[in-house]
């Protein structure tokens, strides 16, 4: 259960940086933004990876590492940012909390992950949570709203993807580190590219109120948030990992209520309570029991394995 609950406040957190972004959204490009989260994440990171005691990605994995890091660190929040741009906080995280369903597929598929009645049910009633729980926020869309929607399922393909191939790679090394490494490459990539065409010579002109937001991003909604994902991601299977970023429209809310001025009405709260119902019948057995991860079934079942 370590690593549901590190999924969910890894979500929970991340949530209030959607606030963020769509306040920035406006002011700095997707490229830019990302660089800018993602160094300050990478800087942030950096001295607590150094003081921990965890092994670096060793070689062999450093194709990988470097892949994954290119697609969740570099394409992810270009999708993201850019989904953002074009429609609203709600609508977005409508069609982020599609993750589960594709995390649960794709697991399913890659024979990452085994599946029972309990986790579809609970994926299903999460997913009708988060509906019920932004149903108002659905009616007033921006034109051409469509393809924010559509970028934010990519960005969400993308991150059920990274959760999936990404256990192997941070069970041999460690979530900080790998998640360092990863960072830094993704953070890379999107620093280049925003310096070749000129998004960061557009940041000395950001007000002081933007930097701060910037500031949230890079050290809250980046450093930590991913430190939580990477170790939730180790330590619980991938679609329970995945179905805890239902809690993100919910606190995403809460924060433009709070710094927005967007009135919550009752369907608020019946969303998040089937949201927490959901959480618990995915993450459980019959008799409230934890869902062990595949890997440790299957490693239970080596061990007890009689020898010939």
């Amino acid at each position: 259960m370590w690593g549901v609950l590190a999924a969910i406040l890894s979500s929970g957190i991340g949530g209030t940086a959607v606030v963020a972004t769509r306040s920035l959204s406006k002011t700095i490009d997707p490229i830019t933004l990302g660089a800018l989260r993602f160094g300050l994440g990478f800087l942030f990171l950096l001295p607590v990876a150094c003081l921990r005691r965890e092994a670096w990605p060793p070689r062999r994995d450093w194709p990988g590492v470097v892949g994954l890091g290119l697609l969740f660190f570099g394409l992810f929040p270009i999708l993201f940012n850019a989904a953002l741009y074009f429609t609203t906080a709600a609508r977005g995280a409508i069609a982020l909390s599609a993750l589960p369903v594709l995390t649960m597929l794709a697991a399913s598929a890659l024979r990452a992950e085994t599946m029972n009645a309990r986790k579809v049910l609970g994926v299903l009633v999460t997913m009708s949570g988060v509906t019920l729980a932004l149903l108002s926020g659905l009616s007033t869309a921006p034109p051409g709203a469509w393809r924010g929607d559509l970028l934010m399922l990519g960005a969400a393909l993308v991150m059920a993807l990274y959760t999936i191939w990404s256990r192997s790679f941070i069970a041999r090394s460690g979530p900080v580190r790998f998640t360092l490494t990863a960072m830094g490459i993704g953070a890379l990539c999107l620093v280049s590219v925003a310096a070749i065409g000129g998004g960061l010579t557009n940041l000395r002109w950001l007000p002081s109120e933007a930097w701060l937001a910037a500031g949230y991003l890079g050290i809250v909604g980046s450093a930590l948030v991913f430190f939580l994902w990477s170790f939730a991601v180790t330590h619980t299977t991938p679609t329970l990992v995945a179905i805890a970023v239902a809690v993100n429209p919910i606190t995403a809310s809460l924060a433009g209520d709070l710094f927005l001025g967007e009135r919550l009405g009752w369907n608020f709260a019946g969303g998040l309570g089937l949201v927490c119902l959901g959480i618990v019948i995915a993450a459980t057995k019959s008799g409230l029991r934890p869902e062990r991860p595949f890997s440790e079934k299957r490693r239970s079942r080596l061990r007890t394995r009689p020898r010939d």
